[in-house]
């Protein structure tokens, strides 16, 4: 497994909150929203593999301190859950891609994130998951505090209401300087 980013490519696919059994209180508000960013998100990983562009996913420990990445991946596609056609879409590849279990709603409060980010030489970044106005905006903006570039698809981010998710884009674009430019209309490898 190549551990270090190419000199030429400095930019990291961030996949957060995807890999979930969806098994919580309103959960269907969300999934409504989930299923199509997944299929968003799944072509545009496709495009990040083709580049070079490491992925990495960011997901929430659920508060339990034991948890394990590719235990929640089994449990979610092993078992009848509300999430398992997201994580099938999504499925994260246990040779190339990377994975960061986060305590709280940013990616990098209380995680190896940035060190891993550093080791793979990244000063760019695509973010994409749900909630959009929840844990994408909270790792928006310490990526910001991180001096990384930041892009958010507008349609790789998904939050429980249509309206929630754009004032999470739009507050992402105006303070943390994010891109918010469709997946679709992003050249890969950045530059």
């Amino acid at each position: 497994m190549e551990l270090s980013n190419s000199s030429n490519n400095r930019t990291a696919l961030l996949i957060i909150d995807m890999i979930s059994d969806f098994e919580f209180e309103d959960s269907e508000l969300l999934i409504k929203h989930a299923m199509p960013v997944a299929k968003n998100i799944a072509a545009l990983k496709k495009r990040a593999n083709e580049a070079h562009i490491p992925v990495i996913y960011v997901n929430d420990n659920y508060g339990k301190w034991q948890s394990d990445f590719r235990h929640l991946v089994a449990h979610c596609l092993e078992h009848d859950v509300k999430g398992r056609p997201i994580v099938e879409i999504l499925h994260p590849d246990e040779e190339k891609d990377y994975f960061v279990l986060k305590p709280k709603f940013s990616g990098f409060f209380a995680t190896p994130l940035n060190l891993l980010l550093e080791h793979l030489n990244v000063d760019t970044l695509i973010l994409t998951g749900v909630a959009g106005n929840m844990c994408v905006l909270f790792t928006a903006n310490d990526a910001y505090m991180h001096d990384y570039k930041i892009y958010v698809p507008s349609d790789c981010s998904g939050s429980n209401t249509a309206e929630a998710n754009t004032e999470a884009l739009h507050l992402m674009q105006n303070v943390a300087k994010a891109d918010i430019t469709p997946s679709v209309d992003l050249d890969l490898p950045l530059k």
